[in-house]
């Protein structure tokens, strides 16, 4: 049987136990960008659960950006996001600790990464991260 199709009054995939419309839809949404870096991470995490590659493009940075993201692998299941630190190093810069979790094939998987984030022309972009 086919999964339903996520509404805006279900959770948000980030774990905030809001309603998507309240938390990171806001942001998939528009046209008001992410307040800071963890919103950011937030609403790119649920944007993966939810398919909306425009959105993480459009929230990369140019210079580290791919030219497209592949889909999903068949089956991919998204578990859930844990954010273990978040590290504000200026204004402009910050950092996001955080274990995304996920299972394919029966197996579970997980990317533990800690996220660079800038503040360019009032906007919060991704520019890399170091897998753990």
């Amino acid at each position: 049987m086919p999964e339903a199709t996520p509404t805006l009054d279900d959770p948000c995939p980030c774990g905030s136990a809001l309603p998507y419309a309240g938390c990171c839809g806001r942001w998939h949404a528009g046209p008001q960008p992410a307040p800071d870096a963890e919103a950011l991470m937030r609403s790119r995490y649920s944007a993966y659960v939810r398919g909306l590659h425009g959105y993480l493009l459009a929230t990369w940075a140019a210079e580290t950006r791919p030219a497209a993201i592949d889909p999903d692998p068949p089956g991919l299941k998204w578990l859930g996001l844990e954010v273990r630190r978040r590290r504000t190093i200026d204004a402009d810069h910050a950092e996001v600790e955080f274990v995304a979790r996920s299972k394919l094939g029966g197996r579970a998987q997980r990317l533990h990464e800690t996220s660079r984030f800038e503040r360019r022309d009032g906007r919060w972009v991704y520019v890399d991260g170091t897998l753990r």
